[in-house]
C-alpha cells in the first residue's frame, strides 16, 4: 500500500494517519512496530507526524497470521452459534489469543474468518477469556456491532458465567462471596493477590456443590472478571483450588492442571433479545481427578 500525505492529515502522528485505512489504529501501531512501514523510504515510528505530500508505504501483509497458519491448529467446541456469535467450549491447554510465548495454536486463529469485532486485530471477536488451562465455556462475537453490545453487557454485570473447582479445604458455610480487591502481587509478579500495591474491585461468589473427605466441588459465579480472580480469591480464603500450580499445591489426584472449569454462561442476546443459556460438563480429566477424590478418606 502506498499513501501521499493529504493536508487534511499533514502534522498527524503517524499511527492515526493509517489508522482508517488499516481498520484500526492497533493494527496500524503493530505494522509499525514490526517495521512494515516506511516514510519517504526510511523506517518509521508511530508517533512521527508526516508532512504534506509525505510518501508512506505500508507492507500490509499480517505476519503474525502468515506464520500462525502454518503451526497448530487449536482445537475446540462449538456449543451455539448464530449469525451473530458463537459460545466455544475451550479445552485445556488452549490459549484464547496469542500472546508472548504464544504466537501460534490459539483459539481466534482456529476461528478465523468466523469472528470479528473490537480495536486489537489480535483478538477479534473476544469478549472475555479463560486462562490457558482452564476448560469451558465462552462467548465470542462475529461482527463489531455484537462485539460492542457483548462488552456492555459484561460491564453491566448482565453476563453470568458459573464455573466448577474443586478445592482444597471446606468452607465455614455453605454459601460466600468474596469481595477483596487484587491486583499484581507485590513479592510475586507473576500472580496477582490482595497483596498489592495497585488493586482493583474483584468480586466472587460460591455455594457448596459436593462435600469430600478432603476437598468440596465449589460452583463459583463471577461478578467481575479480573484476571486470576478465581484461584488468586479461593487462594485467599485457604481454598487453593486442586491442581493449580500457581495458587495451590500442585498436581493431584492425577491432574496435569487447575480443577477449574467455566461450567455455564448465560446472557440476553444483543440482537434477538432471547436468553442464550449453554452448560458444559466437567472434561474426562476432571471428571477421573472427582472420582478419585471421592474415593479419598480423611
Amino acid at each position: 500500500m502506498r499513501l501521499q500525505v493529504t493536508a487534511e492529515d499533514a502534522g498527524k502522528r503517524l499511527d492515526a494517519i493509517l489508522a482508517v485505512p488499516l481498520g484500526s489504529r492497533a493494527r496500524a501501531q503493530r505494522l509499525i512496530d514490526s517495521g512494515q512501514v516506511t516514510v519517504d523510504g526510511a523506517a518509521a515510528v508511530k508517533s512521527m507526524k508526516p508532512g504534506l505530500s509525505t510518501v508512506i508505504d505500508v507492507d500490509d501483509t499480517d505476519r503474525r497470521e502468515a506464520s500462525a497458519s502454518t503451526g497448530p491448529v487449536a482445537e475446540f467446541t462449538v456449543a451455539y452459534e448464530d449469525a451473530s456469535l458463537l459460545v466455544v467450549d475451550k479445552p485445556a491447554g488452549v490459549v484464547v489469543h496469542p500472546a508472548r510465548g504464544h504466537a501460534t495454536g490459539t483459539l481466534v486463529q482456529a476461528l478465523s474468518g468466523r469472528v470479528s469485532g473490537g480495536e486489537d486485530p489480535e483478538r477479534p471477536g473476544i469478549v472475555h477469556r479463560l486462562d490457558r488451562d482452564t476448560s469451558g465455556l465462552l462467548v465470542v462475537a462475529r461482527d463489531e456491532a455484537t462485539h460492542r453490545a457483548l462488552q456492555a453487557a459484561m460491564a453491566r454485570r448482565e453476563i453470568s458465567r458459573e464455573y466448577l473447582a474443586l478445592v482444597n479445604g471446606r468452607p465455614s458455610s455453605r454459601t460466600g462471596t468474596i469481595d477483596a480487591p487484587i491486583g499484581r502481587d507485590r513479592r510475586d509478579r507473576t500472580k496477582v493477590s490482595i497483596d498489592t500495591d495497585r488493586p482493583r474491585s474483584a468480586v466472587t461468589h460460591f455455594e457448596i456443590e459436593e462435600t469430600l473427605a478432603e476437598t468440596t466441588l465449589l460452583r463459583v459465579k463471577l461478578e467481575t472478571g479480573r484476571t486470576h480472580q478465581i484461584r488468586a480469591h479461593l487462594e485467599a480464603i485457604g481454598l487453593p483450588v486442586v491442581g493449580d500450580p500457581t495458587y495451590g499445591a500442585g498436581a493431584a489426584y492425577g491432574l496435569t492442571r487447575q480443577f477449574l472449569h467455566a461450567a455455564r454462561l448465560s446472557f440476553i442476546h444483543p440482537i434477538s433479545a432471547a436468553t442464550v443459556d449453554v452448560s458444559s460438563s466437567l472434561p474426562d480429566d476432571l471428571k477421573s481427578a472427582l472420582a478419585d477424590a471421592a474415593t479419598t478418606r480423611s
